[in-house]
């Protein structure tokens, strides 16, 4: 196995949707298990193929229940309810952190590694890291999910750190 570098705010595959998954076959598999040791390597709970630069409707996650890492292909919220604050990070913005406000519970379906439906029903902490995963899937990132004060807030920082010579982590991606 091998670890990808993760893409960084500015990439432009971080904001463009990933197309669907047509058929789970060797080169996948291993893209998943690519993709669960550059989780662990960041070290991260989550990682959506978009950030490894794949336009594909997959992600991986280990939320530290014991359960270990899982895949998810073509992930769907089907049902959404409450609201729950918590603060939240991303391997595409690293470290920076900051309180955002999702549903606090989630229905998600989608296909495991083996072609069958998965269902989930999750709340706060798994239902966070489920909603964050599928937001990259279709091309948002966390600074999205920021207040209008606090989203400029973010941005100045993230300038401020590529005028003073930041070098996004893939050396494809475009400075900001």
């Amino acid at each position: 196995m091998s670890t990808y570098p993760i893409r960084q705010f500015g990439d432009p595959v971080l904001r463009q949707r990933a197309a669907e998954v047509e058929s789970v076959d060797g080169p996948l598999v291993r893209l998943v298990e690519d993709m669960i040791e550059t989780m662990y390597d960041a070290p991260g709970v989550g990682l959506a193929a978009p950030q490894v630069g794949v336009e594909r409707r997959l992600f991986v996650y280990d939320i530290g229940d014991g359960a270990g890492a899982k895949a998810i292909v073509n992930p769907v919220i089907t049902e959404s309810r409450g609201e729950w604050e918590f603060e939240e990070g991303c391997l595409s913005v690293p470290g920076l952190h900051w309180t955002i406000v999702r549903p606090k519970e989630i229905h998600l379906t989608g296909y495991d590694l083996d072609g069958n439906e998965v269902s989930i029903e999750a709340d706060e902490y798994e239902a966070r890291v489920l909603e964050h995963e599928l937001d990259h899937l279709d091309g948002i990132l966390l600074l999205e999910r920021l207040d209008k004060d606090t989203r400029k807030q973010a941005m100045r920082t993230l300038r401020a750190r590529s005028f003073a010579g930041a070098q996004p982590a893939h050396p494809d991606g475009p400075a900001l």
